[in-house]
């Protein structure tokens, strides 16, 4: 498949001026546009572009204000910003570059100028992201690893906020992991979890489900916009499909096969709170699962955190 095509978000008050840059760019990027500095970060958190053209002078809030808040964010922190202005003194270049912004592009606009700096800082971010992935996935399944899931679970977490959407958790761990480790030897241990993992990663369909090692044989599967009943049937469809391919677990006294229990909850986040309530509640979730005799799924909704 084609990779998809780069977004770049425009910022600016006057709508002539969007409507140039967009001209110079859609038949290679897709356009986004935004004329004031609230409706940038929103679409910044619910699009991350890959590229920001932010004019300078804006009414209330000011280009300087809006780069600075992208940077601020960790979970935009990395989006590249270039600042459009029909300003050019050094003091102004100056303070872009301190807030964060990676280049300054004069007015009047000049096609080809606008086009290159565009293409090469595109180029440079697609790199960065690319070294960037490799470190976000773990070793030995190569889903997810721990870090990639806490800087997702931050993002998803302030979006489902913003639009008052619920965010649903799966946290699970295969059965008496250590018992099949002591029966087949840590090789076989190994194998299994990425059996595991690759089971989870074939039933979480979704472009915005997340799959992850959470440590050891514990994962996770992130949910966004995915009520109770959604999220209880796909972590069924967890349990079901690692039942299904009927690892022998000879110690196991759950079953003779490699079995999984899920913790599953669903809130509707407030950004008065912090996400790490929602993999709490989870994680008990799970601790209930095994109490109750492993191999199911426990789930539970609470109207906000």
């Amino acid at each position: 498949m084609a990779d998809p095509r780069p977004k770049i978000l425009v910022v600016d008050d006057i709508p002539s001026n969007v409507h140039v840059l967009s001209r110079i760019l859609k038949d290679d990027y897709d356009i986004y546009f935004a004329t004031d500095g609230e409706k940038a970060l929103d679409l910044v958190l619910s699009r991350m572009p890959d590229l920001v053209l932010l004019d300078i002078m804006m009414p209330g809030m000011d280009g300087f204000e809006v780069c600075r808040r992208i940077k601020d964010d960790p979970t935009t922190h990395d989006i590249p910003v270039i600042f459009i202005s029909a300003k050019s003194e050094v003091e102004d270049e100056t303070r872009g570059l301190e807030v964060g912004a990676i280049d300054f592009i004069t007015k009047p606009i000049s096609p080809p100028i606008v086009k290159a700096r565009v293409r090469n800082h595109l180029l440079l971010k697609r790199q960065t992201d690319l070294l960037r992935s490799l470190s976000f996935l773990d070793g030995l399944t190569g889903i997810a690893n721990r870090r990639r899931f806490d800087e997702t679970m931050a993002r998803e977490w302030r979006r489902c906020a913003r639009s008052h959407l619920p965010l649903s958790l799966v946290i699970l761990d295969v059965d008496h992991f250590k018992a099949y480790n002591d029966q087949y030897g840590h090789q076989a241990g190994d194998e299994c979890l990425r059996i595991v993992a690759e089971v989870l990663a074939e039933r979480a369909r979704r472009p915005s489900d997340l799959v992850a090692r959470y440590g050891g044989e514990e994962f996770v599967c992130l949910l966004p916009e995915t009520d109770g009943p959604g999220a209880a049937r796909v972590a069924e469809g967890f349990r079901a499909a690692v039942a299904e391919r009927r690892i022998p677990h000879a110690q196991s006294p759950v079953a003779p096969y490699v079995t999984i229990s899920l913790g599953v909850a669903t809130v509707i986040p407030s950004l008065d709170s912090s996400p790490e309530k929602l993999a709490e509640m989870a994680d008990q979730l799970l601790y209930r699962a095994k109490r109750t005799g492993r191999n199911r799924v426990q789930d539970a909704t609470v109207p906000a955190l």
